[in-house]
C-alpha cells in the first residue's frame, strides 16, 4: 500500500546506515538511500487484492527494508501495517511507540522467552528502541522493570512517564542494584555496560544484545563464563528476525498498540521538519536527547 506520510521517527539505526556501518554486511541498506524506517500516516492508495485497509484511513507501518520512511510517500507491504483509527493517539507518539514496541514483543516473546513475575533490567532505558520494553514487559507479566542510564540522563529519567520500577545510574551498576539479579537483561548500548551486566543475572538469566549504542565494536564475551554461570546471550536484530519469521508481526504490532492507547509509552518527542533532518543526526550523534525526534513534511 501506498502511504501519505505525516511523521517519521528518527533512529540510530538510522546513522549507522548512514555511516556505513554495515556497508559490508549482507542485505543492509547500501547507498544510495532513503533513511527511516518508521512511518505514520494515512493509506493514500491500496495494492491490488489488499483488504482490511481503507483509502484514507489512518495507519502506521514499520519498514520491510529500514529504510524509505524520510520521504513524503511510503510504499509499505501489509503485514508490517496497523490500523490506528478510532484510537486517540498522536500520530507522533504512534510513530515513536508502536513500531520499537512491536519488535520489543517479539525479542521478548520469542528471542527472551519473559515468563510472567519475572524481572527485567533495560539499559539505555530512554533510548527510542529501549523505551518500548518496560510497557511491553509489563503486559506480559513482568513483576518488576529496571532501567539504567548515564548520570546525565538521571534527571531526564525522573521526570519519565514510562512505566519504570527504578531507573539508575549505568555508571554504578552493581553498587545501586546491591544484590539484585534479573531474569531477562536488554542491552541496546555495549561496551562496559554490557560486562557489568552478568554480575546481575542469575542462573538461567538471559541477556538480549538489542543494540550498541557505546559504540564499542570490538566487545568479546567470554563463552566459558556463560557455561559456568548458566546465564545465555543472544542477539536480537529485527531487520534479520522479522522477515524469517513473519508470522510474528502480526501480533506484535496488535500487542504494541495496546500499550500505546493505554499511555504505556509515553516519552519525550520532538518534532522537526524534513528539512531539519540533518538536525536531527546531529542531536542523536550528540546523544543529547531523552526520547525521539520525528520529522514531518515541510509546510
Amino acid at each position: 500500500m501506498a502511504i501519505d506520510v505525516t511523521h517519521a521517527a528518527v533512529g540510530l539505526i538510522d546513522l549507522l546506515f548512514r555511516q556505513g556501518q554495515f556497508k559490508d554486511v549482507p542485505g543492509m541498506a547500501q547507498p544510495p538511500f532513503v533513511p527511516g524506517l518508521e512511518v505514520a500516516g494515512t493509506i493514500r492508495a491500496l495494492g491490488e487484492g489488499v483488504t482490511g485497509f481503507n483509502v484514507g484511513e489512518k495507519v502506521v507501518a514499520m519498514s520491510g527494508t529500514g529504510t524509505g520512511g524520510y520521504a513524503s510517500v511510503y510504499i509499505a507491504p501489509t503485514h508490517v501495517v496497523i490500523s490506528t483509527e478510532g484510537y486517540a493517539i498522536d500520530p507522533a507518539l504512534a510513530v515513536s511507540v508502536i513500531p520499537n514496541a512491536a519488535m520489543a514483543h517479539v525479542a521478548l516473546t520469542r528471542v527472551a522467552h519473559l515468563a510472567e513475575g519475572e524481572t527485567v533490567l533495560v539499559h539505555g532505558a530512554l533510548g527510542g528502541f529501549a523505551a518500548a520494553f518496560p510497557g511491553i514487559a509489563k503486559r506480559l507479566g513482568a513483576s518488576r522493570v529496571v532501567g539504567s542510564v548515564r548520570a546525565s540522563k538521571l534527571e531526564a529519567a525522573a521526570r519519565t512517564k514510562l512505566p519504570y520500577d527504578r531507573i539508575v545510574d549505568s555508571a554504578d551498576l552493581t553498587s545501586a542494584l546491591a544484590d539484585e539479579k534479573f531474569d531477562v537483561v536488554i542491552d541496546a548500548v555495549g561496551g562496559a555496560v554490557r560486562s557489568q551486566s552478568f554480575a546481575l543475572m542469575r542462573p538461567g538469566s538471559r541477556l538480549i544484545v538489542a543494540g550498541n549504542a557505546s559504540g564499542d565494536w570490538s566487545h568479546e564475551v567470554k563463552t566459558n563464563d556463560l557455561w559456568l554461570g548458566c546465564v545465555s546471550v543472544t542477539g536480537f536484530n529485527a531487520g534479520a528476525y522479522l522477515p524469517t519469521h513473519p508470522h510474528t508481526i502480526r501480533p506484535a504490532l496488535e500487542a504494541a498498540l495496546r500499550v500505546a492507547a493505554d499511555g504505556l509509552g509515553e516519552m519525550e518527542i520532538d518534532v522537526l521538519p524534513f528539512s531539519k533532518a540533518v538536525t536531527a543526526h546531529e542531536r542523536m550523534e550528540s546523544r543529547a536527547l531523552n526520547g525521539r525526534i520525528v520529522l514531518t513534511p515541510d509546510g
